[in-house]
This record gives C-alpha cells, sequence and structure tokens, in this order.
C-alpha cells in the first residue's frame, strides 16, 4: 500500500506519496517516474516522501510554499525528527539516487552530491496536517505504473521523431525544386543569349551578302 496526498499551490495541483515501511520505500526506489523528486530527513530515519513533477520540470521550478510542504510531511514521518523544532531536509531528482547491493533496506546514497539541495525547517504543525487531511491509500502496482509511464514516454519520441523526418523529407523536397527552378531560369537565360548572338550574325552575313 502506497500513501497519497495533494496539495494546491499557486493554481496548480500537485501530488505527494511515500511508502508505507522500508520494503515499500524500496519498491517506490525501484519504480518512481524520473520527473519525481525524492525528500528525507537528513541523517535521521524518516519515511520517503516524493514529489511528482511534469516532464522537463527541474527543482528550481518547484515553488517554495510546496517545498515546505513536502518537508513538513517528511520531518511529521520521522520517528525522531518529528520530536525536533528543527531539522535539515535532503531533497534531489529521483534519477540521483543510488542503490548499491551492500546497503540495507531504505538506505540509499547519490550519484551527484552537487544535485542534492537541502534546507532546515521549523516545526509547523499546521501544515502538514493539512496534507495529512487529504491522505489516500492505495494498493497499487508501482511496476505496472512505471512501465505505462515509459510506454507512452516512447510513443511521444516516436511521433516527435516521425513528425522531424517529415519535416526533413519536406525540407529536401523544397530544395530540390528551388534547385531545379534555378536550374530552368539559367537554361533560359543561357537560350535567350544565344537566339540574340544567332541575330546579329544573320544581319551580319546579310550586310556582306549586300555589299557583294
Amino acid at each position: 500500500m502506497v500513501f497519497f496526498f495533494c496539495t494546491e499551490v499557486d493554481g496548480r495541483e500537485y501530488e505527494l506519496y511515500m511508502g508505507r515501511d522500508k520494503m515499500e520505500n524500496e519498491d517506490l526506489l525501484k519504480y518512481a517516474f524520473p520527473e519525481d523528486v525524492w525528500f528525507h530527513v537528513d541523517k535521521l530515519s524518516s519515511a520517503h516522501v516524493y514529489l511528482r513533477l511534469k516532464v522537463g520540470e527541474k527543482l528550481e521550478d518547484i515553488p517554495k510554499e510546496l517545498v515546505e510542504e513536502c518537508c513538513q510531511l517528511v520531518k511529521a514521518n520521522s520517528i525522531s525528527g518529528c520530536k525536533l523544532n528543527n531539522v535539515d531536509i535532503v531533497y534531489t531528482p529521483y534519477p540521483n539516487l543510488k542503490k548499491t547491493g551492500d546497503m540495507v533496506d531504505g538506505q540509499v546514497g547519490f550519484h551527484k552530491n552537487k544535485k542534492v539541495k537541502r534546507i532546515n525547517i521549523e516545526k509547523k504543525n499546521e501544515v502538514w496536517k493539512k496534507l495529512e487531511k487529504t491522505r489516500e491509500e492505495r494498493d497499487v502496482d508501482l511496476r505496472a505504473l512505471r512501465e505505462e509511464r515509459d510506454r507512452e514516454e516512447r510513443e511521444e519520441i516516436k511521433k516527435k521523431q516521425k513528425i522531424e523526418r517529415d519535416m526533413e523529407k519536406l525540407r529536401i523536397e523544397q530544395e530540390r525544386k528551388d534547385k531545379e527552378m534555378r536550374s530552368y531560369s539559367l537554361m533560359d537565360n543561357t537560350n535567350t543569349t544565344s537566339n540574340c548572338f544567332d541575330n546579329e550574325s544573320d544581319a551580319e552575313r546579310e550586310l556582306v551578302d549586300d555589299f557583294m
């Protein structure tokens, strides 16, 4: 089972989700979406909270209010962190998470530390309580959801590639037509000039004949 939350910031709805326990956290680590952002209490045990962004969005695009809500939610779901007045939260794009064979369930590292953001937050119960009211527990097939997401991405890539190929064909065809037009124009000019010379030659011959 996975817990889902929803919130609205600047007129747009966002979805957050987290696992029930460390075993579910392992499934989330396998099948989260590439556009997801992962949140965790720094150096303390806590839930793994994911924020789902749209394709192409970056950390810098996340509204500060939304970052605050994600941080408060992950703090509230930390056995030790929820008792503290303030804690440090780390968050990073999901693809930056690194899992090696020697790590225990729920433990992760990072591929690049420069892609990890850290923020210190103070306890704001009203923030996470607002999210808690939207909590919904769902029995979902995480692997199937990820595979469907990837399939749709592949289809979209194929569509874009087809459009690019069609546009390239049109460009090549237009270049061919333009080249033919230039060639015809050059031939017409050459024929016109040749006719003028022929006429002048005939006139000259007529003068010679009259003189003789």
